[in-house]
């Protein structure tokens, strides 16, 4: 029984380090990004998926009553190129502390001193993943408000994007 205990406790610690791991990535989506054979969540944001379109202006007629038309774009796509322009074929650094359910690594990666998660949010690439942190939130109130990347439109949360597709 007390073997037990220990292999139970090694478990959980060894599921609780933090991981350091650095390379040049190859970015999935706006959110995930692989080094080597290690697959990467960006911790605490949500990026709209690669099949996933989002509305922004196309014109905007003001004269008596204002009407806005929009046109579709590819948010998820655009999400994606932002990451890997952002990166620029550069090395990474991602630290995680555990996995999610599809053994992908949750992380928080930086580009020398820039934190990536942080950055697609508060440039509006991303939006704060609220269900899982909040550390996000005042960058996603900050793009809300200077209608960047996504809310220079209209967009379906990607949670629920995901849901109804």
């Amino acid at each position: 029984m007390f073997i037990r205990i220990i292999i139970i406790f090694l478990t959980m610690l060894s599921n609780s380090i933090a991981e350091e791991i650095s390379g040049i990535p190859k970015v999935v989506d706006g959110d995930t990004i692989h080094i080597n054979n290690y697959k990467f969540r960006l911790e605490g944001i949500d990026a709209p998926e690669m099949k996933q379109q989002c509305k922004k202006e196309s014109f905007k007629i003001s004269f008596l009553v204002g009407f806005t038309f929009y046109k579709d774009y590819s948010c998820g796509r655009v999400s994606k190129e932002k990451l890997i322009t952002k990166i620029n074929t550069s090395e990474i650094k991602c630290i995680s502390s555990s996995k999610d359910r599809y053994k992908r690594y949750i992380a928080t990666c930086f580009k020398g001193k820039t934190n990536l998660n942080q950055w697609m949010v508060r440039n509006g690439f991303a939006i704060a993943y609220k269900r899982y942190s909040k550390k996000y939130v005042p960058d996603e109130v900050f793009a809300k408000e200077n209608k960047l990347g996504l809310w220079q439109g209209k967009f379906m949360e990607p949670e629920k994007w995901r849901k109804l597709n």
